[in-house]
């Protein structure tokens, strides 16, 4: 190996050294049951995993040895968070990172009993939107150790990018992206929950082909007849949320096209197959047969990309675009509260 690539190797070492000691600054132990980490999001307040507190009565310990009550401010059972008010905690709020792609290096940070531990690994790909309540969460191709457990995946400059989670699936270490995760914490923080957000539609993925994208009788006519998967529905499980947690918006997924090795290409929407009466859908004029095609801008192709959409946003205004006879039209709706 040349003198350029051991120079090369060295400044990368050191780049991981200090990102992980910057993130380091923002991470605690939390004793609530057995030792787990926790991430500082906010002045005074840590995020950490709601399965892994046994109580109410927690505490969190710095990486200077001082050991602080704390209260729960509130769970939420659908990302398996639980935000911790911390008086006298002093310590900065990690700042999230700017995005991360897939391939990239990553750091996952943790503080368990025995100080700082971190290891290290690729971004892989986001949860499919088939993995249930864990659907959009974050893989990191990183080996998990104990008490990693609310700690903080990491960018290379020190930037949270997910929450993570050992928990909920054996052996693959997990992140709740850093953008939902902080947008649950606020929400525990002035509310103590997390309103479940809905808008009273039962849809199923539907292809139009190139040639076809504007014809609305192709597409929806077409996927009639599909097998259909009923809505998901669950609870927590006893080590986390388990798949099929949570209620949202109903969804029939067809099966052999548009997911994971579907080899047709065009466009895909989602076909609006039933509206619930006095829903926030039909209080905003959607009909039975108009098709999804985005959401507050981001595409929608499956059922479970469309809950996510508008999982914590309650009380919102978004505008739907919706393919209507032949034509594409905004539809705004104010998701409701279920």
């Amino acid at each position: 190996m040349g003198m350029t690539n051991i120079n090369d190797m060295s400044r990368i070492s050191e780049g991981l050294a200090d990102a992980a000691q910057t993130a380091g600054q923002s991470v605690v132990t939390v004793l609530g049951g057995r030792p787990v980490s926790g991430t500082v999001v906010a002045d005074g307040q840590v995020l950490t995993a709601a399965h892994v507190l046994h109580s109410d009565e927690v505490k969190v310990r710095t990486a200077d040895g001082r050991e602080l009550a704390a209260t729960v401010a509130g769970r939420d059972p659908s990302t398996d968070l639980a935000l911790l008010r911390v008086e006298g905690l002093n310590l900065p709020a990690m700042p999230a990172s700017t995005g991360a792609r897939v391939g990239e290096l990553l750091l996952g940070v943790g503080r368990p009993m025995h100080g700082l531990q971190v290891t290290l690994g690729l971004m892989e790909r986001a949860a499919p939107p088939e993995r249930g309540p864990m659907r959009g969460w974050l893989e990191a191709g990183a080996a998990p150790f104990r008490g990693v457990t609310g700690g903080a995946l990491v960018d290379t400059r020190g930037g949270l990018v997910g929450l993570l989670n050992a928990g909920v699936s054996r052996g693959t270490l997990l992140a709740v992206p850093a953008a939902r995760a902080l947008r649950v914490a606020d929400l525990l923080n002035t509310a103590g929950r997390v309103p479940r957000g809905y808008l009273g539609v039962a849809t199923q993925p539907v292809h139009f082909p190139d040639a076809q994208q504007s014809d609305t009788q192709t597409g929806p006519q077409a996927e009639a007849g599909s097998e259909a998967q009923p809505e998901e529905r669950g609870g927590r499980g006893e080590h986390g949320p388990r798949r099929g947690a949570g209620r949202g918006e109903r969804g029939r997924e067809s099966r052999g096209w548009g997911g994971r090795g579907g080899q047709q290409r065009g466009r895909i929407g989602l076909t609006v197959v039933q509206v619930e009466t006095g829903s926030p859908a039909a209080n905003a004029g959607l009909l039975v047969g108009d098709v999804l095609l985005a959401l507050d801008g981001e595409a929608v192709r499956h059922p479970g990309e469309l809950l996510a959409l508008v999982r914590e946003r309650a009380g919102e205004m978004l505008a739907v675009r919706v393919l209507r006879g032949g034509q594409e039209t905004d539809v705004t709706v104010t998701v409701g509260e279920r």
